[in-house]
C-alpha cells in the first residue's frame, strides 16, 4: 500500500573526480534538482553527493542513501561512458538486488535520435530494498532526455518497493499507474 503523507526522501550523486576535487562545477547534480522540482509535485527532500569515479566510494554514497536515509530513490549523474575511470554502473550493480535493464535501454534510445555517440554510454538501473537507483549521463542537457523518458514509470516502481505516493505535475506528464480491476 502506497504511504501517501511520508515525505519522499531522493539521493542524488554526482560522480566526478574533478567535481569532487573542486576544478568543475557540478552542473549534473543540481539539473536533476531542478528536474525533480519541476515534475514532482508531492512532497519531497533531497540529499546530495559528490564523489570521486570510484567504485569503493560510490557504492559506499549507494549504500548510505539507501539503507541509512532511506531514499525511495537514487539518481546518480556521470560515470556511465567506457572510459577506464567510468565505473558507475558496475558500482550499481554491486549494490543492487535486481537490475532494471528497461530504463537503460530506454534512455539509450532516446538519446540515439540526438547524437550518435548515445551507443556509449552504459547507463542502468536496480533496486536496492525500497529503493530505485537510476545512473544518469553526466551532460546536463541528457540528465533531462533521459529522466523524460523513463520517469513516467518512476512513481509506480517506487510503490511497488513499498514506497511513498509520488505526484507528478501534471502540465509536464502523468505518472503511470496501471488501472486495478
Amino acid at each position: 500500500m502506497p504511504q501517501t503523507n511520508e515525505i519522499a526522501k531522493i539521493g542524488i550523486v554526482t560522480v566526478s573526480d574533478r567535481a569532487f576535487r573542486g576544478e568543475y562545477e557540478d552542473r549534473g547534480g543540481p539539473a536533476i534538482g531542478d528536474y525533480l522540482n519541476e515534475v514532482i509535485s508531492s512532497r519531497f527532500e533531497t540529499a546530495a553527493r559528490v564523489v570521486p569515479d570510484e567504485s569503493s566510494e560510490i557504492v559506499s554514497c549507494l549504500i548510505e542513501l539507501c539503507d541509512e536515509l532511506r531514499c525511495c530513490l537514487v539518481i546518480t549523474t556521470g560515470g556511465t561512458g567506457p572510459a577506464l575511470r567510468d565505473v558507475t554502473p558496475e558500482a550499481t550493480e554491486i549494490v543492487c538486488q535486481k537490475m532494471m535493464p528497461g530504463f537503460g535501454e530506454l534512455m539509450r534510445q532516446v538519446s540515439l535520435s540526438k547524437v550518435p555517440t548515445a551507443i556509449l554510454s552504459r547507463q542502468t538501473a536496480g533496486t536496492r530494498g525500497q529503493t530505485l537507483i537510476v545512473n544518469l549521463p553526466g551532460q546536463p542537457r541528457a540528465i533531462a532526455e533521459c529522466l523524460d523518458a523513463v520517469f513516467p514509470a518512476i512513481p509506480y516502481c517506487i510503490e511497488l518497493l513499498g514506497g511513498p505516493h509520488l505526484i507528478t505535475n501534471t502540465k509536464r506528464f502523468e505518472a503511470f499507474r496501471p488501472i486495478k480491476k
